[in-house]
């Protein structure tokens, strides 16, 4: 798998993607999301090809104190082949250059296949709470 950064050709197919994973929900638009991260360090948001399909995207980001891990994705079908362990890999370099101290990230408790894959990459449960407050409705 090819890793690089986003490229405004790749935004029909992360789209797609996204839903095929199931990453979309009502409340976000995936297309403002991805013009959104292009405002603020766009190099962190990462697509992976197998020749010429897009077959995976996560989307770092870092605001001086913590990493954050955003809309990781992997085909289905191109599932449990390390793609997902070699895209986050690429961010987490990524964000270790810039000198971040720590990765977050959330994932709904119900996604138990999710939360093993990270857990199996070295995240763990801080036990916390995360909370959220929409101030643009998508």
């Amino acid at each position: 798998m090819e890793i690089r950064p986003y490229q405004d050709q790749d935004k029909n197919a992360v789209v797609a993607l996204w839903n095929e994973c199931g990453l979309v929900v009502p409340q976000n638009d995936p297309v403002k999301d991805i013009e959104r991260k292009l405002e603020v360090d766009p190099d962190l948001f990462l697509i992976g090809l197998d020749g010429e399909e897009l077959v995976a995207t996560v989307m770092g980001g870092y605001e001086g104190h913590r990493g954050w891990i955003n809309y990781l994705a992997v085909k289905p079908s191109q599932q449990r082949v390390g793609y997902g362990r070699r895209i986050m890999a690429a961010v987490e370099t990524s964000l270790a250059q810039r000198g971040c101290p720590k990765i977050n990230l959330q994932v709904r408790s119900s996604n138990t296949a999710v939360i093993e894959f990270y857990q199996s990459i070295g995240y763990g449960d801080d036990k916390v709470v995360g909370l959220g407050k929409r101030l643009e409705h998508d």
